[in-house]
């Protein structure tokens, strides 16, 4: 979310507009202000072009100078009807002052995010939320109902609330020219207690009645067994630093629960989408944790961790992929890292077994897989590199295929999640503009390799 797009200067020397346009201008103003940018269409964007190396014709579907950015790659970016994909966008949004932080010079701009829609046949594109307060943390696609779920803070000293956004109704009414005010469109779930904020994410369950919520503050910490002691920030680390916590949500009556705290800071929080009350969570660093995967079931038992770490490992980018698998990616970046086994592993929930199904080239460029994924039927893995290549697996003989390259991994990585049906790969790119903002583009796996 913190994520800089491109802002286009004004001219060094504006043409002056007549006073009657002024006044006209002065009157619009008041309503130009409140109304809301909710049902917006912007005019397709789309664009194939065919990679250099591979040959594969990849679809960009957001060519705008904007940043265009896909929902985290442990989450559904499709909507239900599977029409749809689902972003987040600072397109016609102003530059905004973030405070200065302790010790730095000067305050400095970056942009609004809000959420967007992008149809991938047509290209036509529908902003879906807006105003001062936006949202926060992840968007979360619901599977069973054209619903979009995020969490929104309606005033600096507000606690967040859950809303539920209606994307049928949205969407329809966009179409045919006929916005209705936003609370047409939005319900309000439920409301975080005071204190708390949202850290690590968010993901609905199986069943979807229920949210699972990474948070800090308000309670966090008071349900840890006495004595227990509080992860602090290492050396090297970005974040880390407890204690934290995950809360349950009923998405119907708004009702609030324990899961668990932790000492440390939660992170990746990911429900399993085939199995209800089962959790998967990390402990975020920014970089190395000692202990990086857990999972936990919605009634706070079983939390144990998942694939227990040797201290020379270095695990990360954890997806739950399948009914009883999470993929992760053991980095091999470094040369320290790469004197025992890396690469794109798969390790079952029931029973640990854990197999590495490839890896990337360890030399520069690639320097191995970064981030991983699975497909939706079990046959597919993927992962890109610190090149911004991405590589496909096939899990059937571990036959690996280099689908496109150079996606440059700037000013955000590629981050691959496969479509519901398991036949496209959706990523966000910087190729097209050298790395100064993100595209979203559509890898479709080889037909030759589909027909296998």
């Amino acid at each position: 979310l913190h994520l800089a797009g491109r802002f286009v200067s004004p001219p060094m020397h504006p043409i002056r507009p007549p006073r009657l346009a002024l006044a006209v201008l002065a009157v619009c103003a008041v309503p130009m202000l409140v109304a809301s940018n909710i049902g917006r269409r912007f005019p397709p964007e789309m664009r194939v072009f065919v990679d250099k190396v591979t040959g594969i014709p990849i679809t960009a579907l957001t060519t705008d100078p904007a940043n265009d950015a896909k929902i985290y790659q442990t989450h559904p970016q499709w909507t239900a009807d599977g029409k749809w994909i689902i972003f987040r966008s600072n397109r016609g949004s102003p530059a905004v002052t973030e405070t200065a932080a302790p010790g730095a010079s000067r305050a400095r701009p970056r942009s609004i995010y809000e959420a967007f829609a992008v149809n991938e046949t047509t290209g036509e594109i529908v902003q879906l939320t807006d105003g001062p307060h936006g949202y926060s943390g992840m968007l979360n696609v619901a599977r069973k109902s054209m619903k979009l779920y995020f969490l929104r803070y309606p005033g600096e000293d507000a606690p967040a609330q859950m809303i539920e956004l209606n994307l049928e109704k949205l969407l329809a009414d966009s179409a045919a020219g006929k916005m209705q005010p936003q609370s047409a469109y939005e319900r309000i779930c439920g409301t975080l207690p005071a204190g708390m904020r949202d850290s690590g994410g968010f993901s609905l369950d199986a069943d979807e009645k229920y949210a699972y919520i990474g948070v800090r503050g308000g309670d966090c910490g008071t349900h840890l067994p006495p004595g227990t002691k509080i992860v602090t920030t290492q050396p090297g680390q970005r974040m880390g630093a407890g204690p934290a916590g995950l809360r349950s949500m009923n998405l119907e009556t708004g009702e609030v629960k324990v899961i668990i705290d932790t000492p440390f800071l939660m992170g990746h929080v990911q429900a399993n989408p085939w199995v209800e009350g089962e959790i998967v969570y990390c402990h975020e660093t920014g970089g190395d944790a000692p202990q990086r995967m857990w999972t936990v079931r919605a009634d706070g038992s079983g939390n144990r961790p998942l694939y227990v770490e040797d201290p020379t490992e270095w695990i990360t980018h954890e997806a739950i992929v399948t009914r009883d698998e999470v993929m992760f990616s053991i980095m091999a970046h470094l040369p320290r890292l790469q004197t025992r086994p890396t690469g794109l592993a798969v390790i079952n929930l029931r029973t640990n077994v854990v197999r590495i199904l490839g890896q990337a080239p360890l030399t520069p460029p690639d320097r191995g897989f970064w981030h991983v994924n699975g497909s939706p039927d079990g046959r597919w893995a993927v992962g890109d590199t610190f090149a911004g290549n991405l590589y496909l697996i096939d899990r059937r003989d571990d036959r690996m295929t280099l689908l496109t390259t150079g996606h440059v991994m700037k000013p955000d990585h590629a981050h691959p999640t496969f479509s519901p049906d398991s036949r496209r790969i959706l990523i966000q790119s910087g190729l097209l503009t050298g790395g100064k903002s993100l595209d979203l583009m559509v890898v479709p796996i080889p037909a030759d390799l589909l027909e296998e």
